[in-house]
């Protein structure tokens, strides 16, 4: 079974995009979905209504990237037990200082050209080391607006792949699957690394604190440094 991460900001389109591939992959692939969000999803209903095994993990109070590190171990155990050829994870993705990808296995972020120029400068690790960068709604912008978000995005991530999907008519979409495919062929069966280190957080805070101010805030604490020299108080 080979495993693909797909990570990127909320509303970027990641679940559209793996539909549209699911049903390029039918009868090649037995695919199916695991999707790790925060609150709460309703990503899941639309795998079902397409007829793909999927399990949703909704993380609550804690960093999704951490429940997703402590739970895709599980998951791909589930995914083996369904008999399926490709596994499909979907991360929340709602830090920009995400780090859900994983070393040897294939790795997509999709991102919304509306989010801005500047977005993928923005973006850590979840674009900055994927291998594939999925650019979506961009048939709303010019063909220079297009151009010139690529070109940002090349310079966050000069060794990933481009590429332009839509996910409401799937063009692009057999661009990508011909592309993704061929990474799945290169890809070993060991799923041991992540690529980067998670956000860290072991604070107060983390524990239920409530009260603000320096002498409720113990543990991992970041202070700012304020250009004129003004102290804490």
């Amino acid at each position: 079974m080979k495993l693909v991460t797909f990570s990127g900001p909320p509303s970027s389109g990641k679940t559209s995009v793996i539909l549209k591939l699911a049903s390029l992959f039918e009868g090649r692939y037995r695919l199916g979905a695991v999707k790790f969000d925060c609150l709460t999803s309703c990503d899941g209903a639309l795998y079902e209504q397409a007829g793909i095994p999927v399990e949703t993990g909704v993380s609550g109070v804690l960093c999704p990237d951490h429940y997703f590190a402590s739970n895709i171990g599980a998951c791909l155990a589930w995914g083996e037990r369904q008999g399926l050829d490709l596994l499909v994870s979907e991360s929340a993705g709602l830090c920009n200082r995400c780090s859900p990808h994983l070393r040897d296995v294939a790795a997509v972020c999709v991102i919304d050209i509306l989010s801005g120029i500047e977005a993928p400068r923005k973006i850590g690790p979840m674009l900055k080391l994927a291998d594939f960068v999925v650019i979506t709604k961009s048939d709303l912008v010019s063909q220079a607006e297009r151009e010139v978000f690529a070109l940002h995005t090349v310079r966050a991530n000069p060794r990933a792949r481009i590429l332009f999907v839509n996910g409401l008519t799937g063009q692009g979409s057999r661009v990508l699957a011909q592309a993704l495919e061929e990474a799945l062929d290169a890809q070993g069966d060991q799923v041991e690394r992540l690529r980067f280190t998670m956000p860290g957080a072991v604070c107060s805070y983390c524990f239920g604190e409530m009260k603000i101010g320096d002498k409720y805030a113990t543990g991992n604490i970041k202070y700012m440094t304020f250009s004129d020299g003004g102290e804490r108080r």
